[in-house]
């Protein structure tokens, strides 16, 4: 799993890449329900990233149930997603308008891309 994340310097912040990252990933099915993630440590080593960087990303996918950190055991992705709600969706749109924004795609070229996509 980790020689699937790369970190660009393009003015979003570390976390932010890396937390979408991980959310693309559990999206995509390549981290199955259950998995267990590499530790905050590993990650942080193996991007040459500060530890508080890794914490901040996996806390927050913890706070919007895509992941669970067992103290003791590990973070793992969550069994089962939670419901989304109509707010958690319009944040997720704005934050991938930003991203396609800092990274020179227009916004009509991301919903065009949006689209493709097959509905799960």
């Amino acid at each position: 799993m980790l020689d699937s994340l790369s970190l660009q310097n393009n003015g979003i912040p570390i976390y932010v890449q890396l937390r979408d990252q991980l959310s693309a990933l559990v999206g995509r099915g390549a981290l199955a329900p259950g998995a267990r993630l590499p530790t905050m440590r590993e990650v942080a080593v193996a991007l040459r990233i500060d530890l508080n960087t890794v914490q901040r990303a996996y806390s927050e996918l913890e706070r919007d149930g895509i992941l669970v950190l067992v103290r003791g055991r590990g973070t793992f992705v969550a069994a089962a997603p939670r419901p989304g709600k109509p707010a958690g969706a319009g944040d997720l749109a704005a934050r991938m308008a930003a991203q396609a924004k800092a990274q020179g795609i227009a916004l009509g070229d991301l919903i065009a891309a949006l689209r493709k996509l097959p509905a799960s």
